[in-house]
């Protein structure tokens, strides 16, 4: 039986460990600017994912490999300094991490140095084990991220639903427990099996994210601009859209054009 939910005045990494103690689903949303951040904050997110998918939906790249690490910084100043409350977390980029745990390292510092974050997120399990290691001996909090990893996007060759064959799956159960005993604080479990995250969600005492993995595990995490329906392209089965911010903002664009052009803005009100 769950117990009464804490109130948090600032969530931590140990934060999230009481929440799944307790019970108590996770709330994890991305944003990479500081009006945006501050609305999720303030809503009472958890945790904002300062994610390489604004390669995406910032950017307009189709993949996550092309942003850089500097320009992940810049996104993850702008949320640090909106964020009061929730943990953030940011994305280590395509090629920061995975062949050189030294590269990794410097990588997770300056991330944590020049942004403010709280923590960094890296994809994969024992191909990144060093990596891992480093930055979490350093004093650096990981989250992980297993299942569809989108940095490997070409290596997998498409976005369908990973570890459906026991291979696959019994090994994302041990890249889970081992993930849990390098010291990641967390992880996303994306595009999985409901019944398998499940499996990871219980046999691991850290909390564990799902995007596309239903409803077993201790939190979910959603892209901001797709849940908000400011992206239209993007329909996985997992996401849910809150809002239609896309035929809205259009609309709202629309009019104030035709305003202009007929001279009806600015009005007599609206001028000094």
């Amino acid at each position: 039986m769950s117990k009464a939910k804490k109130s948090y005045a600032r969530i931590t990494t140990a934060s999230l460990q009481e929440m799944k103690a307790n019970g108590e689903k996770i709330a994890m949303l991305t944003a990479y600017d500081y009006t945006l951040a501050s609305l999720v904050d303030q809503a009472g997110v958890d945790v904002i994912l300062v994610g390489d998918s604004a390669s995406n939906v910032i950017a307009g790249h189709e993949t996550t490999l092309p942003i850089t690490l500097d320009q992940m910084i810049y996104h993850a100043s702008s949320v640090v300094r909106a964020a009061k409350r929730a943990l953030i977390v940011v994305d280590l980029p395509f090629g920061t991490y995975q062949s050189d745990s030294k590269e990794a390292l410097r990588s997770a510092i300056r991330i944590m140095k020049e942004s403010g974050a709280h923590a960094v997120k890296v994809e994969g399990g024992e191909q990144v084990k060093t990596s891992i290691e480093r930055i979490v001996q350093a004093g650096i909090p990981v989250m992980g991220h297993l299942g569809l990893t989108p940095q490997s996007i070409y290596k997998f060759g498409t976005y369908t639903v990973r570890a459906r064959e026991q291979k696959e799956a019994k090994q994302l159960i041990e890249d889970a427990i081992l993930l849990e005993k390098l010291g990641c604080f967390g992880m996303v479990l994306e595009k999985i099996p409901a019944e398998l995250a499940q499996q990871v969600a219980q046999k691991v005492r850290i909390p564990v994210i799902g995007i596309g993995a239903g409803g077993h595990v201790d939190g979910q995490v959603l892209v901001l601009h797709d849940m908000l329906g400011m992206t239209k392209e993007f329909s996985p089965r997992f996401l849910r859209r809150y809002l239609d911010l896309d035929t809205k903002i259009r609309t709202a664009i629309g009019q104030y054009t035709q305003d202009v052009k007929n001279q009806d803005f600015p009005n007599e009100q609206e001028k000094y």
